[in-house]
C-alpha cells in the first residue's frame, strides 16, 4: 500500500510584501516579488524528482481572496506540469483565498480535486479508490467559525485516508480562530494523516494514529516568519505507517540577528561585529538570500553614538552597500536600537529597591513559561482585535519575540529609574 505525497499549505502566491519592496534596490526587490512563486515552482520541482503519487494544498494557495490573474495562472501551470508525469493534486481554499473570492475561468488539469464548501471524499488512485481517500473542505467565505473537524465526524474506513483542512487546533493564539478544532476531535475521526494548514510555523502535533501536522509556509513573508519553510514528503509503507521528511522550499530566508552592544568599545568594533554576523547568517542558510532584521542589546558607550541623528540610518547603509548587492544577498531590512547606557546590572540585581524587583521580575518572566504564556495572553487581545486582526494575526510574538519585549521593556524602566536616582 504503499503512498508517497508532499503535503503544503499557505503557499500565499503573490504576496505583496508591502514596503519591503519600495525600501528595497531593484535586484533584492525582484526577488521578493517572485519569491512566493519560486518557492512553489520548488515544491512542483520536488514533486516531480522524488516522483510522488500526489500533491496536497492545505488552504491559502492566494495571498487574498482578489486574487491575480497571475497567481492563478502560475499555480495551475504547476498543477499542469504535475499532471503530465501522472501526479494527482488536492485543494482546499482557506480564509485567504475562499471560494467566494474572484476566479479567473480558467481550465485546471483533470488531475487535479478542487475541494467545495462541503466535505468531499475524493480517491488518490483513480485506478484504485480503495486504496486511500483525501477527505477535504474549502472556506466558502473568509470568516468561517464553525469546527468543521466536527463537522466531518468520523470517516468511513479504509486502508488510508487523509484529511485536508485550513484550521486553528487547540486554540493556537499567534493566528485566527478560523474553523476551530481540538485535537480531540480530530483523533476521532479515524482518519490517518491530517493535512493541515493556517499556521505558518512547522509543527507535528501527533506523530501517529492520526499523525496530525502543519508544514508551515513555504516562504517567509515577514520578520516573524524566520529560519527555513517548506513542505513535508511524506511516505505510507504497507502497514500504514506515516514517516515524515521535511524539505525546505524556500527562496528568500527571514532571519534575525541580535548584536551586545557591551561587546564593543568603538564603533569600529560594532561595525565589524555586524559584517561578522551577516556572514554568519549567510553561512547557514543554504544557498538562500536573506533579509534580515538586527536587534542592538545591551548597555555600553556606543549607546550616545547611536543615538546621534542619522547614525543607524548609516549603519544600514553601511551594510546594505556589502550585502545587498551580492548573490545570495542579505538585505538588512532594520536595525532596531534596543540599547542602553552603561549600567552595573549585577549590583543593581542584589539591591532591596524597586529597580531591583523590576529587574528580577524580568529575569523571572523570561525563564517561567507560565509568565512569558501570559505575556502572550495580554498581547493576544490586539492582535486578535477584530480592527487589526486581519493585518495582526499572522505576526503575534512567539516566544524569541516575547522574550525581546521583555528586554526592551527592563531597559525602558531601568533609564527612567536610573535617571531619577541622579535628579
Amino acid at each position: 500500500m504503499r503512498i508517497r505525497f508532499v503535503h503544503a499549505a499557505d503557499l500565499h502566491l503573490d504576496s505583496p510584501f508591502t514596503g519591503l519592496k519600495a525600501a528595497a534596490p531593484e535586484t533584492v526587490a525582484d526577488r521578493l516579488y517572485n519569491a512566493t512563486f519560486d518557492a512553489y515552482e520548488n515544491i512542483i520541482d520536488l514533486c516531480i524528482a522524488e516522483q510522488v503519487d500526489a500533491l496536497l494544498v492545505a488552504g491559502d494557495v492566494y495571498d487574498g481572496a482578489d486574487r491575480s490573474l497571475r497567481a492563478q495562472l502560475r499555480f495551475i501551470e504547476g498543477l499542469k506540469k504535475l499532471d503530465a508525469k501522472g501526479i494527482r493534486s488536492f485543494v482546499c481554499h482557506g480564509n485567504h483565498d475562499p471560494l467566494e473570492g474572484w476566479q479567473a475561468r480558467l481550465d485546471y488539469p483533470p488531475s487535479c480535486h478542487r475541494f467545495g464548501p462541503e466535505w468531499e471524499a475524493a480517491p488518490v488512485f483513480e485506478d484504485a479508490p480503495e486504496r486511500a481517500v483525501v477527505h477535504g473542505i474549502s472556506y466558502p467565505k473568509r470568516e468561517v467559525t464553525e469546527n468543521l473537524a466536527r463537522r466531518l465526524g468520523k470517516v468511513e474506513p479504509s486502508p488510508f485516508s487523509i484529511g485536508l483542512l485550513h484550521a486553528n487546533v487547540n486554540n493556537d493564539t499567534g493566528h485566527a480562530a478560523y474553523a476551530p478544532c481540538s485535537l480531540d476531535d480530530l483523533v476521532r475521526s479515524n482518519v490517518h494523516y491530517w493535512a493541515l494548514g493556517h499556521v505558518h510555523a512547522r509543527r507535528e502535533l501527533r506523530e501517529r494514529e492520526p499523525a496530525v501536522v502543519y508544514p508551515g509556509n513555504p516562504q517567509g513573508r515577514h520578520p516573524n516568519e524566520t529560519g527555513a519553510r517548506g513542505v513535508y514528503l511524506v511516505e505510507v509503507d504497507d502497514g500504514a505507517k506515516v514517516s515524515l521528511e521535511f524539505h525546505a522550499m524556500d527562496a528568500v530566508r527571514w532571519e534575525s540577528l541580535r548584536i551586545d552592544l557591551g561587546k564593543s568599545e568603538t564603533e569600529q568594533e560594532l561595525l565589524d561585529a555586524l559584517h561578522e554576523g551577516m556572514q554568519g547568517l549567510l553561512n547557514r542558510a543554504d544557498g538562500r538570500s536573506l533579509v534580515v532584521r538586527i536587534m542592538l542589546t545591551g548597555r555600553g558607550e556606543l549607546n550616545r553614538s547611536l543615538r546621534r541623528p542619522n547614525t543607524i540610518e548609516d549603519l544600514v547603509d553601511e551594510l546594505n552597500g556589502e550585502w545587498a548587492e551580492r548573490s545570495p544577498f542579505v538585505w538588512c531590512e532594520r536595525i532596531e536600537d534596543a540599547t542602553a547606557s552603561p549600567f552595573d546590572r549585577e549590583a543593581r540585581l542584589k539591591g532591596s529597591d524597586f529597580l531591583a524587583e523590576v529587574l528580577q521580575t524580568a529575569d523571572r518572566a523570561k525563564t517561567d513559561p507560565k509568565l512569558l504564556a501570559g505575556l502572550g495572553a495580554g498581547l493576544s487581545d490586539l492582535y486578535q482585535h477584530h480592527r487589526f486582526r486581519r493585518y495582526l494575526s499572522d505576526s503575534a510574538p512567539g516566544e524569541e519575540e516575547l522574550a525581546a519585549l521583555v528586554d526592551e521593556a527592563e531597559a525602558m524602566a531601568v533609564d527612567l529609574l536610573a535617571e531619577d536616582d541622579h535628579r
